[in-house]
């Protein structure tokens, strides 16, 4: 039997298979391109596809496609075989250095924001050298960039690893003062808890609104939710357990370090966390990750439902981003060291995140931004839609001991002075966890908790890197001219533990007192995407971006664009399919029970006159009211649709959806999820959330 040793990575193109095909040249070229960042030339590059191509084929593999990120949400390939046909009418199977570079899908098909009319069609996908090739079927996918024509991103991948780049240079400069001489790069590194629920297909395949949506537009709350709290942790069911058994499997074949699971809270909700890597591998992990739990769970008769809140009254699904930086030299810039040195360069990268969460509130905030999403945050399920920072107590007294010159009551009792009193060592669990907060300090890392389930981590990720990058490079302007870098670093972490210590919280998040809070400490509270998306192009964030090379004006703004249109096609979609689930089932459904319960009535009375029929009478009233209130609700909501149609710009029509449609949809819910109840199972015409959210044995 093959043992997990034996076989995990077996279908990535990675170091060791690189290092066993390659020539020891290319090898090496390889090596600075991953390491380094310094381009192929095309000899090397025709030497690794070669290499690569006999290497898939090796496997099984008969194509090979770019497999990119666009702005859709999901993964897109292109596939095309190996064959090239000979002279004498039969194939060969070849893969060229030019093929391995580029690639030339249809650019106008995908959202540009504007970016790309209809016939500007041409678009780019460059290879990514720094995120292994890997084989998925009989396909060899080579994770790539996506650009327009004219060189504009049109991905997530090519911003990430702009962010990536541009925290490097500033990490590295900072370093240096430090006298970090063996350190070559920086580059960060995620560990993403990926959160879904799992239910039975049948059932699903029944429910139009699960199917149309990833959410259920309707549904009355079950006799019991997770008030008992006996699912978090709880034993596996078989056929969960069989899912996550060949899951854990496929993705250790694709070298993604699936290491924990178990039943989350609410009911058929489960989790997935992988050990941390580099942000860039992390991400395509996790987009094949949810990719083929989609895949897999169809297997087993389940369906993954990756929406951020498929079912109301029961918890959500996040997807936490633990985020550190590290050296190539393997050091951990957010791990306290044990000398003055150490200390002093920990405190310098923390007040660098405290900084750049404080500065750029609204950039976090919006990187976490959608329809789904929204009905998570803020609801004593996840994190609210203000950004905070948690420290807990012991780091918290250590920045309070600097930033007022005072002794730090440890073990022993000292002033800290940088680069002259040691930092007394933290453990790694220096306080409790704090389950409420946005943005939390775990000992080595921050683990960013607003992220949404079905996201990609790359948005949240390349603002993120952006925003300590310009924190990290007010630093390094500061200190490179000063005379005294001691004094002057003291006096810098002084000043940037006062100015912002206002975004350090670490009380209850879910309270309503600390909305109040925050906003007497001048924070913003973004409850929902319309708020939110405008801050993308706010000056200030257009002047970040260009600063760093992440997004251009026109980029930027080609992003709001499209995240603006993604929500109002969203709400667009579920309301409209609320009102076909309303006319075509449900209130046929109401209809006939109540003439069922009426005909029932009728008999009774035909039987003897003296027959007591109140609650057939009643229940009758009460449906035919209900039916009414449906009805006129479906109305209200479809006037509603047609008047925010009328928006003449993309952010008015937004909060037209938000202010008016939303609302419309939560009326309507209501008057149905009141006759679900009233109504006799045999004539409901979905399964019900007993049935779904129960339904898997």
């Amino acid at each position: 039997m093959t043992t997990i040793p034996e076989y995990f990575g077996d279908m990535v193109f990675d170091d060791a298979a690189m290092k066993t095909r390659l020539p020891k040249e290319a090898y090496e070229a390889m090596k600075r391109t991953i390491e380094d960042g310094r381009s192929l030339n095309l000899s090397v590059a025709n030497a690794v596809a070669s290499a690569m191509k006999d290497w898939a084929v090796s496997k099984g593999a008969t194509h090979y496609t770019h497999w990119f990120q666009p702005m859709t949400g999901i993964t897109a390939e292109k596939h095309d075989s190996f064959i090239s046909p000979t002279a004498n009418g039969k194939v060969i199977m070849e893969f060229s250095g030019k093929e391995l570079i580029k690639g030339e899908p249809d650019a106008s098909s995908f959202p540009s924001g504007g970016l790309r009319a209809t016939f500007e069609a041409r678009g780019y996908t460059a290879w990514d050298p720094t995120s292994y090739a890997f084989i998925k079927g009989k396909t060899l996918c080579i994770p790539t960039a996506f650009c327009s024509y004219g060189g504009e991103a049109l991905d997530k991948k090519t911003p990430l690893l702009r962010s990536m780049e541009a925290l490097n240079r500033q990490a590295m400069r900072v370093l240096r003062l430090f006298g970090n001489a063996d350190v070559t790069s920086v580059k960060t590194t995620v560990g993403p808890e990926q959160e879904y629920f799992l239910i039975d297909k049948e059932m699903f395949d029944r429910r139009r609104d699960l199917i149309f949506t990833g959410r259920t537009l309707f549904g009355a709350k079950p006799p019991k939710g997770q008030e008992l709290d006996d699912h978090y942790f709880g034993a596996i069911k078989p056929r969960v357990r069989a899912f996550m058994e060949e899951l854990d499997e496929e993705l250790w074949h694709l070298g993604v370090l699936a290491k924990t699971e178990h039943n989350e809270v609410a009911p058929a909700q489960h989790e997935l966390a992988p050990i941390f890597t580099t942000t860039n591998i992390a991400t395509d992990h996790n987009q094949l990750t949810m990719e083929l739990m989609q895949s897999i769970a169809k297997k087993h008769g389940l369906v993954c439902l990756l929406h951020e809140k498929p079912f109301a009254g029961v918890n959500g699904s996040g997807k936490h981003n633990n985020w550190s930086m590290q050296t190539n030299t393997g050091a951990n810039l957010l791990a306290p060291g044990e000398t003055p040195h150490e200390n002093a360069q920990f405190l310098l990268f923390l007040c660098a995140v405290i900084q750049a969460v404080d500065d750029y509130q609204d950039l976090l905030r919006l990187s976490v931004a959608s329809a789904g999403n929204d009905h998570r945050l803020g609801a004593n399920e996840a994190p609210p839609a203000i950004v905070s920072v948690f420290l807990g107590d012991e780091l918290s007294a250590v920045l309070d001991s600097i930033e007022n010159d005072t002794c730090y009551s440890s073990a022993e009792r000292v002033p800290l002075k940088l680069g002259v009193h040691v930092l007394p060592k933290l453990p790694r669990d220096t306080t409790d966890r704090n389950r409420t907060s946005p943005f939390a300090f775990t000992g080595n890392k921050f683990e960013f908790r607003m992220l949404g389930s079905s996201s990609s981590i790359a948005c949240t990720n390349i603002m993120l890197n952006t925003a300590v990058a310009e924190s990290l490079r007010l630093y390094a302007d500061e200190l490179e001219g000063a005379a005294d870098f001691s004094a002057a670093l003291h006096s810098l972490i002084r000043r940037v533990i006062r100015e912002h210590k206002r975004i350090i919280f670490n009380g209850n998040g879910y309270d309503d007192s600390w909305i109040k809070e925050a906003e007497r400490r001048g924070l913003l509270n973004l409850r929902t995407t319309p708020d939110c998306l405008p801050y993308l192009i706010a000056p200030k964030n257009l002047e970040l971006f260009a600063r760093h090379r992440i997004y251009t004006a026109e980029e930027a703004r080609s992003r709001y664009e499209i995240l603006m249109d993604n929500y109002c096609k969203v709400m667009n979609i579920e309301s409209m399919t609320m009102i076909d689930m309303v006319r075509r089932d449900i209130l046929p459904a109401v209809c006939e029970y109540s003439a069922a319960v009426a005909d029932s009535a009728l008999k009774k009375k035909s039987l003897s006159t003296k027959s007591a029929t109140s609650y057939e009478e009643k229940l009758v009233a009460k449906l035919s009211s209900l039916a009414d209130t449906i009805d006129t609700r479906c109305d209200a909501l479809e006037n509603a649709i047609c008047e925010v149609r009328k928006a003449e710009d993309v952010h008015t029509l937004a909060c037209g959806y938000r202010d008016r449609i939303f609302i419309a949809m939560q009326e309507l819910r209501a008057a149905v999820d009141e006759a679900e109840n009233m109504t006799a199972a045999k004539y409901w015409p979905y399964p019900t959330y007993a049935d779904l959210l129960f339904g898997v044995r």
